[in-house]
């Protein structure tokens, strides 16, 4: 007899049992014991009939079932003992995964030893655990920034937010080969907070490229995505927990164009932003030459209805790339929020009408590199526009796969327009929950180029809030993460000569790591005080400035004493109203 044939008869043996439990025969399954097994360590095998014919006079024998599947079977050299291992159990009163230790008996006939939990759970666990104290002892994975949970996702756009029955739904593209060979899928979380986040299984895999989620005709949440391969589509949600969808049948929704068509040959089906407005459904089809497609019905047909943009605006071309775009409404302007791999991420304000955009001003949110990347928002019940961004690890869409992990989101920020039509930038409220140990000071003077260490304002994960008036200084700001020596520190200022915020990161980190400064707009008003609200979180550092400008970098401090801070003032005195500091409680599991 062959070790196939030997397996076969194992996992004959326990399809009879599994038979057995299903029909609750209660003689089918004792007969599936070998006589020398033990019920619950010590009992005997009658013993083990007495309790079986209890249950069932009872009407408490439950319908059972392992799942052979995916089973292993092991034949020892003897050949009348084995194992079979990596057993699922599906029962009403619980699951779990076992293996049983098999014994051929004098008749030939394979019987179950013992059963226990299976040996490859401990393995898995094992390699869980490990996998956990690696990112736990990590000196640049951030605490309280969304981060990747195993892996290395690229990208690692967020994607498909919503706001539903209650949570914050937020999915992400990662790359595995769960389904057979390796492609792109959307993981999925979702918060009641903004902060703490549970992970869902994943129901969008295969092909899952950038999108949005919005409320169809129905009041049903549905994601238009572009399925790669096959072009830009849509995804109907099937449950309230959003775990479940169904992709249509229809997909995709790019219209199909030929020669002579007016449309043909000009636009992609590339990073779609799909909502319905007015009993239509639109879509921008993002790409070099954006565009707008509309259809009556989901399923189509969907045509191209033209150009997004009416018209360029003045320091962009109008054929400038627009990739995971978004359009929605802030007071009474439209906004598209989008990214182009030239200039990273930025947006337009103007007016949508006639099924058109017609651009008014443009901004960037990145100035020096594709660091903060890949924006996606959503509206909460509060009326709160809250987006996120990829941050990258390293310029020009790098990952550092030294540290078996790559992928962190920036913190939300809640993005309005103020009076004058500009946008504003904040920080949700809810992080200051995260807030402990604080740190307060008040009315100091910085004179004019010194360097003022702030005692008590150190390590890694730390919020800073700082009001200083300029006064005759052409130059102020902070340092952070600084050695004793400042071999190692990164520098954030204002400098009111050129009317820019900036961060300086030439000596953040080690040779190997970004170095450079990125600069933004920025204009403080006659007599306004510079406000800064600061966040370290290991390896990201994010600023907020006067809640009009904001800046975000990757930073990789290589020694452990660079963790203090000091205040400067260049060219003139400048006067601290206020200063506070508290430590952040990380909110990632690890």
């Amino acid at each position: 007899m062959t070790i196939r044939d030997s397996e076969d008869q194992v996992l004959d043996a326990l399809r009879r049992y599994n038979r057995a439990l299903e029909n609750k025969e209660v003689e089918g399954q004792v007969a599936f014991f070998a006589d020398e097994y033990r019920w619950q360590g010590e009992s005997s095998k009658a013993a083990l009939r007495e309790s079986l014919l209890e249950q069932s006079k009872k009407g408490q024998l439950e319908i059972k079932r392992f799942e052979l599947d995916e089973a292993t079977v092991s034949i020892a050299e003897d050949g009348v003992t084995a194992v079979v291992d990596g057993v699922p159990l599906r029962s009403p009163s619980g699951n779990g995964t076992f293996a049983f230790q098999m014994i051929k008996n004098q008749t030939g006939q394979w019987q179950c030893l013992s059963l226990g939990l299976s040996a490859s759970i401990d393995k898995s666990a094992e390699l869980v655990r490990s996998h956990r104290e690696r990112l736990l002892k990590d000196p640049h994975r951030p605490g309280y920034h969304f981060s990747i949970p195993e892996g290395i996702a690229m990208p690692f756009d967020p994607n498909g937010a919503i706001y539903w029955k209650g949570r914050y739904h937020l999915f992400y593209i990662f790359q595995d080969s769960h389904s057979g060979e390796k492609a792109d899928h959307w993981g999925h979380v979702s918060s009641a907070d903004l902060l703490h986040w549970r992970f869902h299984p994943t129901g969008l895999i295969d092909g899952m490229y950038s999108g949005n989620c919005f409320l169809n005709r129905e009041g049903v949440p549905t994601v238009c995505y572009h399925q790669k391969g096959i072009g830009n589509s849509l995804a109907v949600a099937c449950d309230d927990e959003l775990n479940a969808w169904d992709k249509l049948e229809s997909n995709p929704i790019t219209p199909q164009t030929e020669s002579g068509d007016e449309h043909h040959g000009k636009y992609r089906s590339w990073d779609p932003f799909g909502w319905y407005e007015n009993d239509t459904y639109y879509a921008i089809f993002g790409g070099g030459k954006p565009a707008i497609a509309k259809s009556k019905e989901l399923q189509g047909p969907w045509e191209y209805v033209g150009d997004l943009f009416a018209h360029g605006v003045e320091g962009v071309s109008i054929d400038e790339d627009v990739s995971c775009p978004e359009l929605f409404q802030l007071g009474d302007k439209s906004v598209v929020l989008c990214i182009s791999h030239r200039l990273g991420c930025r947006y337009y304000i103007g007016e949508w009408r006639d099924e058109q955009f017609y651009p008014e001003t443009h901004a960037q949110m990145s100035w020096v590199d594709n660091t903060f990347f890949a924006p996606e928002s959503l509206v909460d019940d509060r009326g709160r526009r809250i987006m996120w961004a990829w941050l990258m690890d390293e310029p020009e869409f790098g990952v550092r796969k030294q540290n078996g992990w790559s992928g962190v989101l920036s913190m939300p920020r809640v993005i309005s327009l103020d009076a004058d039509g500009s946008m504003k930038i904040e920080v949700p409220d809810e992080f200051k929950s995260l807030r402990y140990d604080a740190i307060e000071s008040q009315n100091f003077e910085i004179k004019a180029d010194q360097c003022v260490p702030v005692d008590g304002v150190d390590g890694r994960m730390i919020e800073l809030e700082l009001e200083v008036l300029p006064k005759d200084a052409k130059r102020i700001g902070v340092c952070l993460g600084s050695s004793p020596n400042c071999e190692e520190k990164t520098e954030i200022y204002y400098d009111s000569d050129k009317r820019i915020l900036g961060v300086d990161f030439r000596k953040s980190g080690p040779d190997g790591t970004p170095k450079g400064i990125e600069e933004a707009p920025f204009d403080l008003g006659a007599e306004e005080s510079l406000r800064l609200r600061i966040f370290v979180d290991q390896s990201v550092v994010e600023v907020f400035a006067n809640d009009r400008q904001a800046i975000t970098r990757r930073i990789y401090p290589s020694r452990s004493d660079s963790v203090h801070c000091c205040l400067f003032s260049e060219g003139g005195d400048s006067l601290v109203s206020s200063l506070s500091s508290w430590r952040i409680h990380p909110t990632n599991p690890y």
